[in-house]
């Protein structure tokens, strides 16, 4: 079996794909990339049982057909080391051998037989709904959510994103039960409701394999999710369980405004933080024009303060928040100034950018901690 294609294409491909394959897997295909020869293209697949990534590439001077699992590590090495050029490949079925030549000399490897490479998981399409999406509202909506996902496995729900489809929008929503981050997208073309729960490993890895402004075909069910773009198929599971009722724990009286330069107040609480304890408590006290940044140590006796200006609605206030759980609702937050809504030092504090952008809405919630 013969053929030739674009040493940069094939390692481009063989990149992406390769991020779904298993780690020393139980399975011993997995560790290895499937290629599938038909006609003139090139089929490439790599997965874990729980992600499969698909790609295709069309090949020339092909001879025979067939499947193959192909060792992945050296050759996607070798491509990185050589310039962009036709490369051959035979594979011999009596050897057990997968060949390429360049322009440089020929390498050769052990390939293996396919048969035992797993069965895709498919989508019963009589049990599917099917939403078109663009490719930039999923990159901004896992990237606005996925780092407030929960990593305790005991609510399986929260380990994941809540994409929820209502309304002519999409929600996506993330939270551990200390923090909450929620991003909607209006003006979308899908007006019925529905919602799968995106796990935060594919979820990471879609992120990154996902190019900016390419549209994407999402079908999912009650088990799966695919997403198709013009270079990839994107399939993992979802997690089977019921997202607790988010809107719920969202105070809906807040009636203090805080309005605030983002990066500032970023700088700001990393440098006080260096004064706090293992509890990372940093004190925000609130005035007209004013919030004090307060931390301190009191078992090495060292403490910080520092003031910054900003626009305050309210009475005077001081509430107390986890200094790095702030700063990581700060950073995921985009727009030059903030807005922190906050009631009594007991209740949630809310974060929103201070000028919103049209069609989009941006709300993070963090729990305070008690003060002394």
């Amino acid at each position: 079996m013969k053929f030739t294609v674009s040493s940069g294409e094939l390692l481009s491909r063989l990149t992406v794909v390769g991020k779904a394959i298993a780690v020393k897997s139980s399975i011993p295909i997995l560790d290895h990339f499937l290629f599938i020869i038909s006609g003139n293209t090139l089929s490439i697949r790599g997965s874990d049982t729980e992600i499969v990534i698909d790609t295709t590439l069309e090949i020339s001077n092909v001879e025979g057909e067939g499947r193959y699992g192909v060792p992945g590590d050296k050759l996607c090495e070798y491509l990185r080391k050589l310039p962009e050029q036709p490369i051959s490949f035979n594979i011999n079925q009596e050897t057990n051998t997968i060949e390429t030549t360049t322009n440089y000399g020929i390498t050769k490897q052990t390939v293996y037989d396919a048969t035992e490479y797993p069965a895709i998981h498919e989508i019963d399409p009589n049990s599917t709904t099917t939403i078109k999406l663009d490719s930039d509202i999923l990159i901004s909506g896992i990237t606005k959510t996925v780092f407030a996902t929960n990593t305790d496995e005991i609510r399986p729900a929260l380990t994941g994103i809540l994409v929820e489809f209502k309304n002519n929008s999409v929600t996506f929503v993330a939270t551990d039960s200390h923090k909450l981050s929620r991003y909607t997208v209006s003006q979308i073309s899908y007006n019925e409701e529905s919602s799968f729960i995106l796990s935060r490993k594919p979820a990471q890895m879609l992120k990154n394999i996902l190019a900016k402004g390419e549209l994407v075909n999402i079908e999912f069910n009650n088990k799966l999710v695919k997403f198709s773009t013009a270079s990839y198929t994107f399939i993992c599971r979802l997690i089977e369980a019921v997202y607790p009722q988010y809107n719920n724990i969202i105070p809906k009286d807040n009636p203090y405004t805080v309005t605030i330069n983002r990066n500032e107040l970023i700088n700001t609480i990393a440098r006080a933080s260096v004064f706090t304890n293992g509890s990372y408590l940093v004190r925000l006290s609130c005035t007209s024009d004013s919030v004090k940044v307060a931390a301190q140590d009191t078992d090495l006796n060292c403490s910080a303060q520092e003031s910054l200006p900003c626009t305050y609605d309210g009475n005077p206030l001081t509430i107390g928040f986890k200094a790095n759980l702030l700063n990581e609702l700060l950073t995921n937050l985009s727009s030059e100034e903030v807005k922190i809504n906050v009631g009594d030092p007991s209740r949630a504090g809310l974060l929103s950018p201070a000028t919103p952008t049209e069609n989009e809405d941006e709300l993070m919630l963090l729990m305070p901690m008690m003060i002394n």
